[in-house]
């Protein structure tokens, strides 16, 4: 992979027209060396300021950190980042969102972090099947990565948040999880001088639970992953992708398999049942504990598949160890269930052979870019 070297530097953010680098180390299954810098995917934009000075009785203005907005900048093959109308982007908020992701404290016991399941050395999710959280209870789903979740239109495998603000207090009171309380958890942080502060110079209050999730989910945005050897042979290079790859890429379109798996970010973020984890007595009820609804037992949501190289184990229960043997389950039209999706029976139609499966990892392989690998910062 080509990754990048981005470099985090908290004091750019008093600055109103100065480029937010991320801080980072080069993403690779082998090797974490001799990577190219590349621009960094986010930089703060200087607002236009009033020149007449406030009178005495009047309120100050507010202070240059939150005067500072910021604009992401994708890498090659993304579209824009879609980003809420109350929670807009800026440097500190974004730097804030930063230490409490990789803080401890978060849980109850001090043990994990955001940062234990959705490790940024293994492409912002973990190598293990599913997650282990406080007092080493371990869960039942596998920790889908952070990398370009800001495109998602539901997180989680069942879709039980609209967003990332709402994904990020989850884990947090998971007893499983983190298992802390998150009333418990905003005394607490209110207690530390630096993040008070913080919270106070980006929000203009003391730490909330809204603005707990504003800051967190503002930092996952700005994990992207793109400048992939597909991209740049989208773009017109035709040696970019391998013989192999490119035969792969045919077999990714005509197998159906690009109509979940849409680009660019490669899912359509929707639910289908491919009948993982139906063979078990007690299947998981997947989108149906979210609904309630018949239809929805074993359905999950469509996994994007960019970097997926980098995050094996796969599926919602990481039953399957290896990219290969991922596809091969697809390739099969998944596994026979009542409820299987007429999409994965059509898929199974196709007999895709040993060779075609091999050019389908080739082509996922492709799809392995530039995404940020981020250390812990200093916490307050």
């Amino acid at each position: 992979m080509r990754l990048n070297r981005l470099l985090w530097n908290a004091s750019l953010w008093m600055a109103m027209a100065v480029t937010l680098a991320l801080g980072c180390a080069p993403a690779d299954s082998t090797s974490k060396t001799d990577k190219p810098e590349v621009n960094s995917p986010a930089q703060p934009v200087e607002q236009p300021t009033d020149e007449t000075a406030p009178a005495a009785d009047e309120k100050p203005a507010e202070t240059a950190v939150e005067q500072v907005a910021m604009v992401i900048e994708v890498p090659l093959g993304l579209p824009e980042v879609p980003v809420p109308a109350d929670n807009p982007m800026t440097p500190a908020k974004v730097e804030l969102g930063k230490m409490l992701y990789f803080d401890k404290r978060l849980s109850k016991d001090g043990s994990n972090s955001c940062a234990t399941c959705h490790d940024p050395t293994k492409a912002w999710a973990e190598h293990s099947a599913t997650s282990t959280g406080i007092g080493n209870q371990v869960g039942s789903a596998n920790s889908p990565s952070v990398i370009n979740s800001a495109y998602a239109t539901t997180q989680f495998w069942d879709g039980r948040a609209a967003s990332l603000e709402e994904q990020a207090l989850g884990p947090i009171e998971n007893p499983i999880e983190m298992g802390h309380n998150l009333d418990e958890l905003v005394k607490q942080l209110n207690e530390i001088d630096g993040y008070k502060q913080k919270f106070q110079e980006v929000f203009g209050t003391d730490v909330t639970k809204e603005n707990l999730a504003k800051a967190i989910a503002a930092f996952e945005r700005t994990v992207l992953s793109g400048n992939s050897p597909y991209d740049k042979f989208v773009a017109g290079n035709e040696t970019a992708l391998s013989d192999q790859q490119k035969r792969g890429l045919e077999v990714f379109k005509d197998a159906g398999c690009a109509l979940c798996h849409k680009p660019p970010v490669f899912s359509n973020y929707r639910f289908i049942n491919a009948g993982v984890g139906m063979d078990k007595a007690e299947p998981d009820k997947g989108r149906m504990g979210v609904t309630n609804e018949e239809s929805d037992l074993g359905k999950y949501r469509v996994p994007a598949l960019r970097e997926v190289a980098n995050t094996a184990p796969y599926f919602h229960d990481g039953s399957a160890k290896t990219l290969a043997e991922a596809v091969a389950l697809m390739a099969a039209g998944g596994r026979d269930n009542p409820n299987l999706s007429g999409m994965m029976k059509r898929v199974g139609t196709k007999n895709l052979s040993d060779e075609d499966q091999q050019a389908l990892v080739a082509f996922m392989e492709s799809l392995s870019g530039d995404y940020p690998v981020i250390e812990a910062p200093q916490l307050p």
